[in-house]
């Protein structure tokens, strides 16, 4: 996929105050500092699209993208951060949790994980519940350039298998580094694939 347009649109503080319209919705979510923004920045081109910061838990607003004009980038708030006070943790739960159950223009939900630590199980709880669900979800393994050698793909791997131990299928997964652009053809290729795929059963519902 080309990107040749990648553009902030709002920054909604609740579901229902998200941009109207039926465009293709893909979300990015995760623990905090583990890359997202600067993960979305290399996905899309621009530099400085989403707002990259050495403090975590900057986000906490669910943020649309629009890209080339034809469907949404979403970075959503990081969960899992120690010291925001609890009642901003539940606030920030539940505007996951609403945007993820009630948002019918999502079509996939990437969970971010940092490829250099063990499973962590906030994580693992995470995707438990998106199985649980039924909420259509990828993994994006971040970071690998800073792990030597195969040592990124050998945590991958691990994961996985701690994955299997609950799931029958796996969700797709990409290795990705926002320094050397790893994984950047392989998850635009993704969505690409996956715009694909709904608008030609939509064209085929309309002609029946």
């Amino acid at each position: 996929m080309l990107i040749k347009k990648a553009e902030y649109v709002i920054s909604s503080p609740n579901v229902t105050l998200c941009p109207k319209g039926n465009l293709f919705e893909y979300a990015f979510i995760g623990r905090s500092n583990v890359g997202k923004s600067s993960l979305i920045n290399m996905l899309t081109g621009y530099r400085n699209l989403a707002k990259t910061s050495q403090m975590p838990g900057k986000t906490i607003l669910i943020n649309h993208f629009l890209i080339n004009d034809s469907w949404y980038l979403v970075d959503l708030p990081g969960y899992g951060y120690a010291k925001r006070g609890k009642k901003e943790q539940e606030k920030l739960t539940r505007m996951i949790e609403d945007y993820v159950l009630q948002r019918e223009q999502m079509i996939n939900l990437f969970v971010l994980v940092d490829s250099r630590h063990e499973p962590q199980k906030i994580d693992l709880e995470f995707m438990e519940w998106l199985g649980e669900n039924e909420i259509p979800f990828s993994i994006i393994f971040t970071k690998a350039d800073k792990l030597s050698g195969g040592k990124a793909s050998g945590n991958v791997q691990h994961y996985l298998s701690i994955l299997k131990k609950n799931w029958e299928e796996l969700p797709p997964y990409f290795l990705t580094s926002s320094e050397s652009r790893l994984g950047r053809e392989e998850v635009l290729g993704y969505i690409e694939q996956i715009n694909k795929q709904l608008k030609e059963s939509l064209e085929a519902d309309t002609e029946e």
